[in-house]
């Protein structure tokens, strides 16, 4: 027997078949989320800490702008309960200089602003206010002694009844004048604690008095608080009828009115009507800005301070995956040589390292939404305040991790597949 014998059998057979195609190299999706799967779990502690700079990044973001947004709500619900729902009236002047006594003015207010505001829709509390003109100094026994006697200047201010609860007053000992004690011009005083404090006055029980220049006064209310007005706890208020008597105070100087949240400006146009109905003009009438801009405006501010501090926590995060990634592909050059000598293209081992830093980033942005939800939570509970996020804050954020990581391994990708097989091969042995 022959070769041709041998050859000839073996040429029939291959002539038979059909011929070998070779075409470019391709990769499956399946295998690629097999390979990735394996390339991140082949070190676990280094993806884990690869994912916790995403995770730190997303929670921040999250955190921060969920924490904003708390914030400014309630920094809007606080401007909303006392600036929004104040409104101020004050009499104009004739001229350009005021008078203490109100003769200049063309339209004086009435002491008796609570029957005659009380009926308007959305007003929930009215009263008026003066400052008594040169009543004496303060001080605790009717002799003048040096030595023993404390003698202060303070404040002395006449007031309506319903003043208290137009300023959001609080009491915390006694009680604030009624209508009884304005019609029988009953000589009581309510002192501020800081009045208290400088007088040594702790107790009611006893009926306290107080000489304001040379008339005896009883204290019968120590105010705690004025968010309205703060100066009052460093005053003495008696009512507006022992002031017109006592001390010779003809008209307030303001009438402030608390309204319900979004009436203010309607009060605004009806104050001045209900209070003057001959001169309306002569009254001057200080209401809030629109609520809703000033809202916009501030939650505006503080959304974008956090927003900027947030996206500098991202930015460390991509930096960190973006370095660990790099340090990966170093690490596995031989790897990567393997695999260019076997068939695949470049384009192949780029995708690997690129689904592995976005497979990274996506489990990263999962879990940073969820730890920034749960700090949002926490904030908002240690301060008591009702947590408000956006719906589409959580939502998102998955996906800004993952297009994280996507950025960030995108120059370790490029480098890993820009390697020659010969040389990845000879580097990683």
């Amino acid at each position: 027997m022959t070769v041709a014998d041998i050859i000839e059998p073996v040429d029939a057979e291959f002539a038979d078949s059909e011929p070998v195609v070779v075409g470019r190299p391709r990769l499956r999706i399946v295998d690629l989320i097999d390979e990735t799967l394996a390339g991140v779990f082949a070190r676990p502690a280094r993806a884990a800490l690869t994912t916790l700079g995403t995770v730190l990044g997303i929670a921040s973001l999250v955190a921060t702008l969920g924490i904003s947004r708390t914030a400014g709500n309630q920094i809007v619900g606080r401007f909303d309960e006392l600036a929004a729902t104040q409104v101020t009236v004050k009499a104009r002047t004739s001229g350009g200089g005021s008078s203490s006594s109100g003769s200049s003015r063309r339209a004086p207010l009435p002491w008796n602003v609570e029957p005659r505001l009380d009926r308007l829709n959305g007003v929930v509390a009215a009263g008026a206010v003066a400052e008594v003109s040169s009543p004496g100094s303060v001080r605790t026994a009717p002799l003048r002694d040096p030595e023993n006697i404390t003698e202060q200047l303070v404040p002395v201010y006449a007031a309506s009844v319903g003043f208290l609860d137009a300023v959001r007053g609080e009491i915390v000992n006694g009680r604030w004048f009624d209508q009884g004690h304005v019609d029988r011009v009953d000589r009581v005083v309510i002192i501020g604690t800081d009045v208290a404090d400088q007088f040594g006055i702790t107790r009611l029980d006893a009926q306290p008095g107080i000489f304001i220049g040379d008339q005896l006064f009883t204290v019968i209310g120590i105010l705690s608080e004025a968010p309205r007005d703060e100066g009052l706890v460093g005053s003495i208020i008696v009512p507006y009828t022992v002031a017109q008597e006592r001390f010779a105070t003809t008209t307030p100087e303001r009438v402030v009115i608390e309204t319900d949240i979004g009436a203010a400006q309607l009060i605004a146009g009806q104050a001045a009507v209900a209070l003057s109905p001959n001169a309306p003009e002569g009254l001057n009438v200080t209401a809030p800005r629109d609520p809703k801009r000033t809202k916009d405006a501030v939650q505006s501010d503080v959304n974008q301070l956090f927003l900027l501090l947030g996206l500098i926590s991202l930015v460390v995060g991509a930096i960190g995956i973006a370095n660990v990634t790099l340090v990966t592909v170093m690490e596995r050059t031989g790897e990567i040589g393997l695999r260019r000598a076997l068939g695949a293209a470049r384009r192949h081992i780029g995708l690997q390292f690129l689904a592995e830093s976005t497979a990274m980033g996506l489990v990263g942005g999962i879990i940073g939404a969820s730890v920034g939800i749960l700090v949002v939570v926490a904030v908002a509970s240690s301060r008591e305040w009702t947590p408000v996020l956006d719906l589409w804050l959580p939502l998102a954020a998955p996906f800004a991790g993952a297009l994280v990581g996507l950025i960030a391994g995108l120059y370790p990708s490029i480098r890993a597949a820009r390697m020659e097989p010969v040389d990845a091969l000879r580097a990683g042995t």
